[in-house]
């Protein structure tokens, strides 16, 4: 069973910073693509950034230029470093895995519990 932890979200205000991290454990053979979504009160879940096994990022609109998506393959461990927080951005922020199990051959898919991110002043 592979088990995705959370952890960084909090309350912060309008311009500033918090960085999320979120790390993958269990039989795990290869970790694959590990990204972060957010939901919003009200509003589907939308994605705000992937990173592949060898590195090659996506990010969503309203994110770009701010969130720096990273990981650290040998802890199975993805970061989202957030800048220049803004009032929308607030959401519960999941944390995301794909990996194939240790015995396995098939792509299975994770998510984490969430993290709550409130930016207010």
């Amino acid at each position: 069973q592979v088990q995705l932890v959370e952890s960084g979200g909090g309350l912060v205000q309008p311009g500033g910073s918090l960085r999320l991290s979120c790390a993958a454990s269990g039989s795990i053979l290869r970790m694959n693509t590990m990204g972060w979504h957010r939901q919003a009160p009200g509003k589907e879940r939308e994605l705000v950034a992937e990173i592949s096994s060898g590195g090659n990022t996506e990010y969503g609109d309203s994110v770009k230029d701010r969130f720096t998506i990273s990981r650290d393959n040998a802890k199975n461990t993805v970061f989202l470093q957030m800048m220049s927080l803004k009032p929308e951005d607030t959401a519960v922020y999941y944390c995301n895995a794909r990996y194939t199990p240790t015995g396995g051959s098939i792509t299975f898919s994770r998510w984490g519990q969430g993290t709550q991110v409130t930016v207010s002043s």
